[in-house]
């Protein structure tokens, strides 16, 4: 089923908020960053939902702490002077209307269709991982605001043994780092470049619908 309206807040001891480079051309380096937020409107119509978020910069952990040291100079983040990077939605659209969970959504929030069919008539909501979508918004780094557009996939949603309502999705993103400012690099002797220019975000969570 689709998440009830309302808003929701990301859960901290359910969330991944990752990244991934390429280091000296050949190999992919992973790592996240361990403090981040994030708040979700869910509309009555899913596509005028709305998704805000901020991620404290300094939190990064590439699980090498010379590399995060770098990373968190101002070389690259600059966590000293730039201590958050920030995401707002605007749009979302879902990548095809056949989605059973586009269908469903459409139906369950259009009045007509509430007042001319009984609730028998109605799909059943998804009960798998269903609904694949992509949220364009605004990514801010080191007061540098370009668009990007989220991949997302729908994971569900369902009442937790506490009694809360909540929803889980994963994401994913790629931006050129030098677009924000991020240049620093090494030339290799061999060819190529010491860190890759490419940034791919990975981002796995849980949200709760606030009481």
């Amino acid at each position: 089923m689709i998440p009830d309206p309302g808003v929701y807040t990301l859960d901290e001891a359910h969330k991944r908020i990752g990244f991934q480079a390429q280091h000296m051309m050949v190999s992919p380096i992973r790592g996240e960053f361990a403090e981040g937020s994030a708040s979700i409107h869910v509309a009555e119509d899913p596509l005028q939902s709305q998704v805000t978020a901020s991620i404290r910069a300094g939190s990064i952990n590439t699980h090498n702490p010379e590399r995060d040291t770098h990373l968190s100079s101002p070389d690259f983040l600059d966590v000293e002077r730039y201590r958050t990077l920030e995401f707002r939605s605007t749009g979302i659209k879902w990548e095809a209307e056949n989605d059973p969970i586009f269908q469903w959504a459409r139906l369950r929030n259009n009045p007509l269709a509430r007042r001319n069919n009984a609730p028998s008539d109605l799909p059943s909501a998804a009960t798998r991982a269903s609904g694949r979508f992509v949220v364009s918004g605004l990514l801010t780094i080191k007061d540098v605001t370009r668009p990007i557009n989220l991949n997302m996939e729908f994971g569900g949603a369902r009442r937790d043994p506490y009694g809360r309502d909540i929803f889980g999705f994963s994401a994913t993103a790629e931006f050129d780092r030098e677009d924000y400012g991020l240049v620093w690099n090494v030339l290799l002797e061999s060819g190529g470049v010491l860190v890759g220019k490419k940034v791919r975000i990975e981002i796995a969570g849980e949200a709760i619908r606030d009481s």
